[in-house]
């Protein structure tokens, strides 16, 4: 019985560490999408069409509350 139960602390260890992984990785992307969508009030200008920064601003928003909400859900081994 020590087997399974290792084998479930390592279970449960891993999907902290990916869970907290994910967590830090949507806040990153995240804010990497809000940086795009109010980067002209900062004063930086990139060199595309305001509408594909609006909408590269969006996906990695989009995206980044995907990996948290991956996070919360802690679903990685089904």
């Amino acid at each position: 019985m020590t087997g399974d139960q290792d084998n479930d602390d390592r279970a449960k260890r891993y999907a902290l560490r990916k869970s907290i992984m994910d967590y830090g990785m949507g806040v990153i992307i995240t804010c990497f999408g809000i940086f795009f969508l109010i980067a002209p009030r900062l004063g930086i200008v990139f060199g595309m069409e305001n509408l594909f920064r609006y909408l590269l601003g969006a996906l990695f928003i989009l995206y980044g509350l995907f990996r948290m909400y991956r996070g919360y859900k802690k679903n990685y081994f089904n």
